[in-house]
């Protein structure tokens, strides 16, 4: 590669991201609308100053629409599922239902925003948690705004082990780990170090905006409770099976929190009246919608399905060895840059498994979920048409943003744009990117939207930059993976999933607008603790 890494090469690089930053926060634009500019722009600069041609832009441009469409397959079944309940109104059911389980509100908000986002992150990802604990969060009173936050923030901790280890074994690989070497696991107790922390952040944070001090000073406890389960024993685990370093704490915690709730300081009814997160006349809303026979059980069947499915597909080996092996993928030629960028040629770019999908999961949780309530009579005649023109209506819109959002991130990585914004900093900075490479794993993941993309895009970049400094590289790889599990919280596409199942497309600025002002300084926070630990 020939590109110049220079200030005038970073900085147009930099370009598509300041302007989709600057119309999503600043103008408060939808990511609908912004998402098409940063795509012109990105285009435009790889053209005429990363020297590449129409058939790469093309090229590039076609896998993202291929990977936009596998986003957008968990987009729409994410919205079935929302609409199955809503239409069996078993939403109100689940809100009651919570509310007596838990009456402690915050443990509630706690657990439906974090503890069960991190159980569907174990298992499930790629923005399932967003797209499925945006409706369930609404339902126990959260503000639509709100209820999409939370959840982004409680899933991204989960973001490299979840998924049954997908981003950690995608980092493992572009970083040349070999499964169970001593650079394997001290890189793997690195990144659960600092997760760790990044665990605690988030608890604390979610527990600040319900209440502020009051909330605080009533969760700390539970947070550290959970944390310790949830953070200490994936930081346990890494060293045994990374597979299961993050599903097992979070199946725990789910337990954990639901006892919590059974003890003397939490089983009375506590709440923070003026809490800025919640709607208290939709949480006061009358019981009259309740159909009429269905318990908390009956409520939660298509979440008991899609953890059931989902576990057996994905953990049951023989079963998950039989559907993986169906696969669709496209072919793509090798293209190059006339700075000698190469993109090489693939005979199935991106495979997708479409019975190990996660929106196959979604899917087949949300038909059986409403042939079960229309067998019981809280569906009535016509709802079952209603709920797919609902769904389809409600997506349509988010697959511009996802597309273009796409389409950009590929067209910026196959023209080197993204390698340069990483060298760039390395370059200047020496010894001091250090504290900054957080930064290069959260960009990975806004871009993509993927903590296991952003692995693979900077995994081997993060190795090299490490043996050039002479510093650890399980350190470096470890604030890689841990920024790239912050990034989730921020990438406009799995912001989207969480704005569309809320129904509130198009305020994608205002919920960066709150959470990067979060991620940013845990990001240089968790760069400081790696500085100081390669300096020891």
């Amino acid at each position: 590669m020939n590109i110049p890494i220079n200030f005038f090469m970073w900085g147009l690089a930099c370009l598509p991201i300041i302007v989709l930053l600057v119309l999503m926060i600043k103008f408060q634009w939808g990511a609908t609308e912004a998402a098409p500019v940063g795509l012109v722009i990105t285009v435009i600069t790889g053209l005429v100053f990363y020297k590449a041609d129409i058939r790469l832009i093309v090229s590039e441009g076609a896998k993202g629409i291929w990977n936009a469409l596998t986003i957008l397959l968990i987009v729409w079944t994410a919205v079935l599922m929302y609409q199955v309940g809503s239409e069996a109104k078993a939403f109100s059911v689940i809100r009651d239902g919570m509310r007596k389980l838990l009456p402690n509100e915050l443990l509630l908000v706690l657990t439906m925003g974090w503890i069960f986002e991190s159980f569907l992150q174990g298992i499930t990802g790629f923005g399932v948690p967003v797209a499925v604990g945006a409706p369930l969060l609404i339902g126990i009173g959260v503000k639509p705004m709100w209820a999409v936050i939370i959840p982004l923030l409680g899933q991204s901790w989960g973001n490299t082990f979840g998924t049954l280890g997908a981003a950690w074994d995608a980092l493992a690989m572009s970083a040349g780990l070999t499964a169970g070497s001593k650079e394997y696991l001290a890189t793997a107790f690195c990144t659960a170090a600092f997760i760790w922390f990044w665990n605690i952040i988030d608890g604390m944070v979610i527990c600040w905006f319900y209440g502020k001090g009051k909330a605080i000073k009533k969760g700390i406890l539970p947070v550290m409770f959970i944390s310790l389960i949830q953070g200490g024993g994936e930081l346990l685990l890494t060293q045994v099976n990374t597979t299961i370093a993050c599903f097992v704490p979070a199946c725990i915690s789910l337990v954990a929190v639901l006892l919590l709730g059974q003890m003397k300081p939490y089983k009375k009814d506590w709440c923070v009246e003026e809490s800025q997160i919640m709607d208290r006349t939709f949480a006061g809303q009358s019981a009259d919608d309740k159909p009429e026979g269905m318990t908390l059980i009956h409520a939660f069947v298509p979440y008991f399905l899609l953890s059931a499915i989902t576990l057996i597909v994905l953990v049951v080996k023989p079963v998950n060895t039989f559907l993986s092996q169906f696969q669709i993928g496209l072919a793509f030629p090798e293209t190059q840059t006339g700075y000698g960028y190469v993109n090489e040629a693939t005979e199935c770019f991106s495979p997708l498994s479409p019975f190990t999908h996660a929106s196959m999961f979604l899917l087949l949780s949300s038909l059986i979920g409403l042939v079960y309530y229309k067998k019981k009579g809280w569906i009535k005649n016509g709802g079952v048409k209603g709920v797919f023109v609902r769904s389809v209506s409600m997506t349509m819109p988010s697959g511009i943003a996802v597309i273009g959002l796409v389409i950009m991130s590929k067209v910026m990585a196959g023209t080197g744009q993204t390698v340069v914004l990483a060298n760039g900093i390395a370059n200047v900075l020496g010894k001091v990117y250090v504290v900054l490479s957080p930064f290069v794993g959260l960009l990975g993941s806004f871009m993509t939207g993927s903590n296991m993309s952003s692995n693979i895009l900077f995994g081997g970049f993060q190795t090299t930059t490490a043996g050039l400094l002479e510093v650890d590289p399980s350190v470096i790889l470890g604030a890689q993976s841990s920024g790239g599990s912050i990034g989730s919280a921020v990438s406009p596409s799995n912001i989207i999933l969480g704005t569309t199942t809320a129904d509130i497309l198009g305020n994608e600025g205002k919920v960066l607008k709150k959470i990067i002002v979060i991620t940013v300084p845990v990001a240089i926070a968790i760069g400081v603790l790696a500085f100081a630990a390669v300096s020891l």
